[in-house]
């Protein structure tokens, strides 16, 4: 075999070994959302499903049903992307058992050809024969070595045989696995159309009783949305009189450009801390140990009335009743507002980040308390027309909303 050759079946071999590597990677990454979607489902079942439709508002129950369609969409979409990647490598194993069929039987003619011919040779003439008509020693080490290159051949092409037989036989015992696995990812997802189907049809009939009174239930919408635009305001001037502060500390000015918001003022602890924060992104923890977001972050419209546009500066997470809620990382309380109506909201300084935790009932820490990761800071609120217990989680970088999903570990 010439030097080129070697080389590319050595880059054929890592090319293949490659593909595989990345099929189960793929394979591994769906497993693993489709798992945390169905641990998703029962964690929604267990904390939305806990009072009874009578507790529960319409308005309640739609958003409800429209978060579990969300997450059944998604389960049914990964798992239908699991059975296609399966439907591909089963498509793969056929083909590789096709083509091993087809070797093996040639291997197989090949080698009783061979062993005919050895026979052949052995009646017409015996090995020492051979050996002895050599004209001299030469001749005579040449046969010898031909001899032994022949048995050497002949074994190579049993051992060949017996390789591809088991190459062949686990082949066909990873079709078999992977068969049931497809069988079995059909299964589940026919169980999660259904029940979407379900949970469809529930929400229709809800939303039909809605649609009668509609125009009363837009103006809660609006009114609830009114309220929290008003804490949102509130939490953003809570903000920017901080960051005002640390400037006129540290002998800034207020910039004089238009547009541009203000910064903290970071001394090297702060930066420090900061850079700790974003560091971490992704990676840190809920701000309540169980929980699922039932909004998420941004512009949205409304599941009842697709006419009133949402405004959401982070995530609601509903959670059990009387949950601690928890801080999300190293900090110092930049404030806890206590509303003469409404729910106690604290605020954490993490360097030029801002974490918010709305909608506490009672709260465990104080204006400059410093705090640690998943310390427990306060309880949530339980709404006692809704029979919620909903957490407003939000993260500022200075006084820039961001995505909680993009800072949250699996959010």
């Amino acid at each position: 075999m010439t030097k080129v050759k070697q080389i590319l079946l050595v880059f054929t071999f890592l090319c293949f070994t490659s593909s595989i590597i990345a099929q189960k990677s793929k394979r591994d990454q769906l497993e693993e959302r489709r798992l945390e979607l169905r641990q998703e489902i029962t964690k929604i079942n267990a904390l939305l499903s806990k009072s009874t439709d009578k507790q529960k508002s319409k308005a309640t129950l739609v958003e409800d049903l429209n978060y579990k369609i969300n997450v059944r969409k998604n389960l049914i979409k990964v798992t239908n992307e699991q059975a296609n990647l399966l439907t591909r490598e089963i498509n793969v194993n056929q083909n590789k058992i096709s083509d091993l069929n087809k070797e093996l039987e040639i291997l197989k003619d090949n080698y009783a050809k061979l062993i005919v011919k050895s026979y052949k040779n052995k009646n017409q003439q015996s090995r020492i024969m051979f050996l002895l008509s050599a004209n001299n020693f030469k001749q005579a080490y040449k046969r010898l070595q031909y001899i032994n290159q022949y048995s050497d051949y002949q074994k190579k092409q049993g051992d060949e045989i017996v390789s591809k037989k088991e190459e062949l036989v686990s082949l066909n015992k990873s079709l078999i696995e992977q068969k049931k696995s497809k069988d079995q990812l059909i299964r589940d997802n026919r169980k999660a159309q259904l029940a979407l189907e379900n949970d469809v049809i529930e929400q229709k009939k809800v939303i039909e009783l809605i649609q009668k009174d509609l125009e009363k239930y837009t103006l809660q919408i609006k009114k609830k949305q009114t309220e929290v635009s008003k804490i949102d305001k509130e939490i953003k001037a809570i903000i920017n009189r901080a960051i005002a502060k640390s400037r006129k500390k540290a002998g800034l000015k207020p910039s004089n450009k238009v547009g541009k918001a203000e910064e903290f003022a970071l001394t090297a602890e702060t930066k420090k801390l900061a850079a700790s924060f974003l560091a971490n992104k992704g990676k840190l923890p809920w701000p309540v140990e169980k929980g699922v977001v039932k909004m998420r972050y941004g512009r949205q419209p409304h599941p009842i009335s697709r006419s009133v546009t949402i405004q959401s500066n982070g995530v609601r997470i509903a959670t059990e009743e009387g949950a601690k809620v928890r801080a999300v990382f190293n900090g110092e309380v930049l404030a806890v507002t206590k509303p003469k109506r409404g729910s106690i909201s604290v605020m954490i300084q993490h360097g030029n980040y801002v974490s918010s935790y709305t909608n506490l009932k009672e709260v465990f820490v104080t204006e400059g308390d410093k705090v640690k990761t998943k310390q427990n800071i306060g309880t949530v609120y339980k709404n006692s027309i809704s029979n919620e217990s909903i957490l407003r989680f939000s993260i500022f970088k200075n006084s820039d909303t961001q995505n909680p999903a993009y800072w949250i570990y699996k959010m």
